[in-house]
């Protein structure tokens, strides 16, 4: 039965009209009623549907322009980042962004998706090419909205609720998505829906115990191993973790988010002779629009009693991600990373991601040569972990000094390391600097920058207080910190403004 509604007319008499379409208009006076005044202008331009953004929205453009500006004068050296094209900018910021899509090519729940399904299939063509996989023996799913999201989809296609995984432990080099927790907490929330059981580094070499882990894994039986890293400088043994990954019955998926510009232009070794699964963001190496994709095997898995045993990873994975966990794709990311993957096809980019091998490895020379001391003792990939705790710096004040100085780092754990939330080293990564054209001569003034801000803080951290947020006050307020630091950010700045950033004007 319906309520009644007292509705007030212009005239102010009260009427009762038990009526569904009063109820209705109440309900829906009632949505607008503002509990704070909302201040509106006229806009004064030609149009707020066909105007540039610096016309329509000058207080975020200034925004957009000053980021730009930061990245230009500064030294990204984080390992997750990089800087993508015109071309990719583009096509991310076009009318592809307009369209929703639920479901796959040829089985969407709208219509007018025909352009949409072309440029899915296109991107997926081009994924499979780019990594040279036959269509015959590999899929690939591009909807996935980033690393972790695609990572989390694998996992609840595949392994029961509770059931159990094996990734690196993050304070050794792995990744919150490969199953993070503490003690106290399950940080992550593929530890939280499933059993993870980490394996670890040697504390002394800083490499994967392999013994350990294949030992561990055979007690704790998981569905799937993780062969992935977030912070680990040396190519990663494949082989090895294929033979332990049958020996206990697991799927083997490699997580190679960071590598994968570098196993598309074959300059490292690839992870897909030997996994089920393999995972990957599309924003790091490979110098896409930020997104994912999921590599899946096809085919037959294995000969059993009664024949061969086929992969049904295909129907497992694409359901969890439409319709299990996510709604409509974002159209115009696949877009991009199509995009991106077509400049993965051209020798360009092969030497492009040469020299970023190069560059890595002239940075961890000169720091070696400084008297830095890094994990592994060195690197075989994009990325370096310099441990910090022989020169007494902690990792996050190194971090913050060198972005004070305009050199961005990541603090990171380094192996042996007690406190995650104390960490004894940074993460130099060398993809991005890479793509605005710096070589192995310009890396080794890099390292001779970064040489420079931890000798800063190591002339002033007697006087800074012993944690972080002490240290953070301390270089606000000392004048001789900020002098130094100040000096060093000019320097840096100088240097890097010479080199162009790719992409548009903002």
């Amino acid at each position: 039965m319906l309520a009644q509604t007292l509705t007030v007319t212009n005239l102010g008499r009260a009427l009762l009209r038990p009526t569904k379409m009063n109820s209705l208009l109440t309900m829906s006076s009632s949505v607008h009623t503002q509990l704070v005044p909302v201040n509106r202008e006229h806009y004064g331009g030609k149009s707020l549907t066909r105007d540039a953004v610096d016309q329509v929205d000058p207080e975020a453009y200034a925004i957009m322009t000053q980021e730009r500006a930061r990245q230009k004068r500064g030294l990204e050296l984080i390992a997750s980042e990089n800087f993508t094209s015109q071309a990719v900018q583009q096509a991310v910021g076009s009318a592809m962004c307009n369209k929703y899509s639920e479901g796959y090519p040829g089985a969407r729940y709208y219509g007018g998706n025909e352009y949409i399904d072309q440029m899915e299939l296109l991107c997926q063509k081009r994924a499979l090419q780019v990594f040279g996989l036959s269509d015959e023996l590999w899929g690939v799913n591009v909807q996935s909205l980033s690393g972790a999201p695609a990572n989390f989809a694998v996992y609840a296609a595949i392994v029961e609720p509770n059931g159990r995984i094996m990734g690196l432990d993050l304070p050794d080099g792995g990744h919150l998505s490969h199953g993070f927790f503490t003690p106290t907490k399950k940080v992550s929330c593929t530890s939280l829906f499933f059993q993870s059981m980490p394996y670890k580094v040697d504390p002394k070499s800083g490499l994967i115990d392999y013994d350990t882990l294949e030992q561990n894994a055979m007690l704790f039986r998981p569905k799937v191993i993780v062969a992935g890293v977030s912070c680990y400088a040396r190519h990663l043994d494949y082989a090895r973790f294929r033979k332990i990954a049958d020996k206990c019955g697991a799927y083997l998926m490699a997580d190679m988010a960071h590598i994968s510009g570098l196993v598309a232009a074959g300059v490292i070794p690839s992870p897909f002779e030997f996994a089920d699964i393999v995972t990957t963001t599309t924003h790091k190496s490979l110098r896409g629009p930020r997104g994912a994709l999921i590599f899946f095997r096809k085919g037959v898995r294995s000969q059993g009693a009664k024949g061969p045993v086929h992969y049904d990873l295909a129907e497992k994975i694409n359901s969890t991600i439409f319709p299990g966990l996510q709604g409509g794709p974002h159209n115009h990311t696949i877009s991009g990373i199509a995009v991106a993957l077509k400049q993965c096809l051209t020798s360009e980019f092969v030497e492009y991601s040469k020299q970023i091998l190069k560059n890595a490895k002239a940075l961890a020379d000169r720091l070696t040569q400084l008297g830095y001391s890094l994990a592994t003792g060195g690197t075989d990939n994009h990325l370096l972990l310099v441990d910090l705790r022989p020169k007494g710096v902690e990792g996050a004040k190194a971090e913050h000094a060198l972005d004070l100085a305009h050199i961005a780092c990541n603090k990171n754990t380094c192996p042996g390391d007690v406190s995650a939330l104390r960490p004894g080293g940074i993460r130099l990564g060398a993809p991005a600097l890479t793509s605005r054209g710096f070589k192995e001569a310009d890396f080794v003034k890099v390292g001779d920058f970064i040489d420079e801000g931890i000798k800063i803080v190591l002339k002033h951290q007697d006087r800074a207080g012993k944690t972080i947020k002490d240290f953070k006050a301390f270089t606000e307020t000392d004048d001789a910190f900020k002098k130094d630091i100040k000096a060093l950010g000019e320097k840096v700045t100088d240097f890097s403004c010479k080199f162009e950033i790719p992409g548009g004007d903002f």
